[in-house]
């Protein structure tokens, strides 16, 4: 049990607050590299600073960016802008400091093309450091994949067991834990499929929660919208994925969580914007705060724009207050495509 659950309640109400959402800006250092290759960007410590301190600096973007998730490089900097340190940026901006604390995935052996997250060795002093540089909430991403032979259950209760045990040490030590359960988007299978993975998945997860003591009104979950696989035929419109994702929320999640965040999950910022506003459309009396943590789908945009140059930093910034004003839009349920043409 928590020192302080009452804080952590309001740690975890501010970040889904209405018309806000969370930036994921963790991505591990082979990521990020792969995005910067792509723009002709080499991927040194001070050029990730750079496009860290461009996102972090954007003005007005605390209108609608609640929290920021972190990777481990970014919390430990001494300086971004300013000479301050990240934390203090963005507390100072009203934005939630945030870390990524898994280790990433490992093979599961015996079980082909299934994978773990890693990282509950050490945890706990982890946890500790991370909430001297400053964080107040943490996340842990579990990805499950959908073929003729996988998802099995052992993999499933192993995954999920992790993510509860994770989240008890977050807990524990003082930090509000996003929990991320993501079916992929790999694969040819249909809606139908990813609906009852996804579902099979977060009563399983629950069920974990239930037997590791997790208070769950001191967590979020982050989790994939319900889509066909990006090599079906089958193509699902908006209305269809707020559908679909609905009802098995409604079938699979704890009313006690006090918000969900979608997670982008190769959908285009475009896709991802579209179909949150579909979901918060369609979406009436549920008990949760139905959100946003997106990565790639704020960022793309404004990584473009970038590409690596000093004078290309006011442009960018532009392109990412753009795309999270369209998601707290959406989050709203009043997006219209009409106005991603609008100037600001």
């Amino acid at each position: 049990m928590p020192a302080d659950i009452t804080a952590l309640q309001e740690i975890t109400k501010a970040l889904v607050a209405p018309g806000k959402g969370i930036l994921a800006a963790d991505e591990s250092l082979p990521t990020i590299e792969k995005r910067f290759k792509a723009l002709g960007v080499e991927s040194t410590e001070e050029e990730r600073r750079a496009y860290r301190e461009l996102l972090f600096t954007t003005p007005e973007i605390e209108k609608y960016i609640s929290g920021i998730i972190m990777f481990d490089e970014t919390l430990r900097l001494a300086s971004l802008a300013q000479g301050k340190p990240a934390a203090k940026i963005l507390e100072e901006r009203g934005i939630i400091p945030g870390i990524k604390v898994d280790m990433g995935k490992v093979d599961f052996p015996g079980f082909p093309n299934e994978e773990f997250t890693q990282g509950l060795d050490g945890l706990g002093k982890r946890l500790e450091e991370y909430v001297g540089l400053g964080a107040q909430f943490a996340k842990w991403r579990v990805v499950i994949a959908i073929s003729e032979s996988s998802p099995t259950r052992p993999v499933l209760e192993a995954n999920m067991t992790g993510l509860a045990i994770y989240a008890g040490f977050c807990q524990q030590a003082g930090l509000v834990p996003i929990v991320e359960p993501e079916v992929l988007m790999d694969g040819n299978h249909d809606i139908a499929k990813c609906a009852g993975v996804t579902k099979q998945m977060l009563e399983i997860l629950f069920k974990k929660f239930f037997e590791y003591k997790i208070v769950p009104e001191a967590s979020l979950l982050k989790v994939n919208m319900i889509l066909p696989g990006k090599d079906s035929a089958q193509k699902a419109s908006p209305e269809e994925v707020a559908k679909q994702t609905l009802e098995t929320l409604k079938s699979a999640v704890s009313v006690a969580i006090p918000g969900i965040v979608f997670l982008s999950g190769g959908q285009s910022p475009l896709e991802a914007t579209a179909n949150l506003d579909a979901i918060n459309k369609l979406a009436s009396s549920v008990p949760w705060q139905l959100s946003f943590s997106y990565g790639r789908a704020l960022q793309e945009p404004a990584l473009v724009a970038w590409a690596g140059k000093v004078e290309n930093v006011a442009f960018a910034q532009k392109k990412f207050l753009k795309r999270a004003k369209m998601n707290s839009v959406a989050r709203d349920g009043k997006w219209e495509e009409r106005m991603e043409n609008e100037r600001d």
